[in-house]
């Protein structure tokens, strides 16, 4: 459970509240296509014939919840890499498309693939702000590390207006010593960025987190947001709060002299891309998140629950 969910959820928070949503799926494996109720074998348009071309953005979207719209993906989409190889200007294609739609939705979403590819740079180039979300445990620190590189490198050559907004904490267990210990590196680490010219400069660990519940893991196999599996439980009440956080903060970001904080760069219609990979440069200044160590990480057992 992390970015899939995350995207599914805040988006259907959003359109819930009347705003107008778009999610882009940039994953092969389409699992945001069928967490809102699509087979991905039926996808007659969609996100691969947007990348490659013939199909235009404004035409390949379904409207699949009121107020919310979906770009959506299949198995295709794993053939579009080498097809576009030869492409020039081929990592902005997305940011292209998405030009003619831009001032017809409130909120823009982007599901990127897990791993790092056209596909996912796709992703960040047409996205003002990333959202991170982050499992608390050793390994999802390393890819997070890994994750900052790629956008640094994104915003320097491709996307000058990539930033980082918010690190939103997935699976979160405050009884557990091991997701308190990560979710304080991760604070130290930014606070110690601020400043800087870092793209994660005015990054925060989002003060709603995500727990643990089952519900979440449930709900899309059965193509159904968690309002719509479960409406009253800790997971669709967390990412209420999560959604409501989002449109609080894009409202303050749009007075005058106020920068974004969350939901996006742009003031009129922000764009926020989710998940991936990557790692802070070591030719900018901007340092590396220090990653407690898997021996010290085991020595610390869980309270009990």
């Amino acid at each position: 459970m992390g970015k899939t969910t995350s995207v599914a959820n805040i988006a259907a928070a959003l359109a819930g509240a009347g705003l107008r949503v778009v999610v882009v799926d940039l994953d092969p494996q389409a699992h945001l296509t069928i967490h809102l109720g699509l087979e991905p074998e039926t996808v007659e348009s969609g996100s691969y014939k947007v990348l490659t071309q013939s199909a235009k953005f404004e035409e390949a979207i379904l409207l699949v919840r009121p107020h919310l719209w979906l770009l959506p993906a299949n198995i295709n989409l794993v053939g579009a890499e080498s097809e576009l190889v030869s492409v020039v200007g081929r990592e902005t294609i997305l940011r292209e498309a998405m030009r003619s739609v831009e001032d017809k939705f409130d909120y823009s979403i982007i599901d990127c693939p897990p791993s790092l590819g056209l596909l996912a740079l796709n992703g960040l180039a047409a996205a003002d702000e990333v959202l991170i979300p982050l499992q608390p445990h050793f390994l999802a620190l390393q890819g997070f590390g890994k994750l900052l590189q790629t956008i640094q490198l994104v915003n320097k050559r491709i996307n000058p207006a990539l930033k980082v907004g918010g690190i939103l904490m997935c699976m979160f267990d405050r009884r557990a010593s091991l997701p308190n210990e990560v979710k304080a590196d991760i604070e130290n680490f930014l606070n110690n960025a601020r400043g800087t010219n870092c793209a994660w400069a005015e990054a925060e660990v989002l003060p709603i987190y995500i727990r643990r519940n089952i519900k979440l893991a449930e709900a899309p196999g059965y193509g159904k947001t968690i309002f719509e599996y479960e409406q009253n439980c800790h997971g669709a009440e967390d990412y209420r709060k999560v959604a409501e956080l989002i449109h609080n903060q894009l409202q303050a970001a749009t007075e005058p002299n106020i920068q974004p904080a969350v939901a996006g760069e742009s003031q009129d219609r922000p764009c926020v891309a989710t998940g991936l990979l990557s790692q802070p440069d070591s030719q900018t200044s901007c340092s590396e998140p220090t990653q407690t160590s898997p021996t010290h990480r085991e020595s610390d057992k869980p309270e009990s629950q």
